[in-house]
């Protein structure tokens, strides 16, 4: 067995047991340098929060554990595929890769599959089901707020 067959394999025992408390069947583990470093599950049906996923609960642990938000050099291994807003985070946190177990396909007919919000943005923001707009509104005195950050950036160093 492989050491990612072996993450993968983590991954799935944390989900089985997270749906047999009444949870969702999805767990992910963060390795960084051959050692897991932070695990999560699907938390969403015992916190009522949506993001409350498990490779984000992975991805806070394992910020956490490391002292800072860049993850540059940690792996996730996850039990099914990564929706988008976890593959975002991912991207967003500095994640080097990512390896999954169960397809969007072999949890499609569960109702398990991210396949439509995958489907849904890769549409034009016009044609998405949710409404997406730009009002470019500006405070009339002061810095922008972007330009106010960086100078308030520059003066806490």
């Amino acid at each position: 067995m492989t050491n990612e067959e072996r993450y993968l394999f983590e991954a799935i025992a944390l989900a089985r047991s997270n749906a047999e408390k009444g949870g969702r069947p999805f767990g992910a583990v963060i390795v960084k340098d051959g050692e897991i470093i932070a695990t999560g599950v699907n938390e969403i049906l015992a916190t009522n929060d949506p993001t409350a996923h498990a490779e984000l609960n992975a991805i806070r642990a394992a910020s956490q554990t490391l002292g800072s938000a860049n993850l540059d050099g940690c792996k996730i291994y996850a039990s099914g595929q990564p929706c988008p807003m976890c593959l975002a985070a991912m991207y967003i946190a500095g994640v080097s890769g990512v390896a999954y177990a169960y397809s969007n396909e072999d949890g499609a007919s569960y109702g398990l599959s991210t396949a439509p919000v995958y489907a849904e943005l890769h549409k034009p923001f016009a044609e998405q089901f949710l409404e997406i707009r730009h009002i470019p509104v500006r405070e009339f005195r002061g810095a922008s707020l972007y330009a106010h950050w960086k100078s308030s950036q520059s003066k806490a160093t």
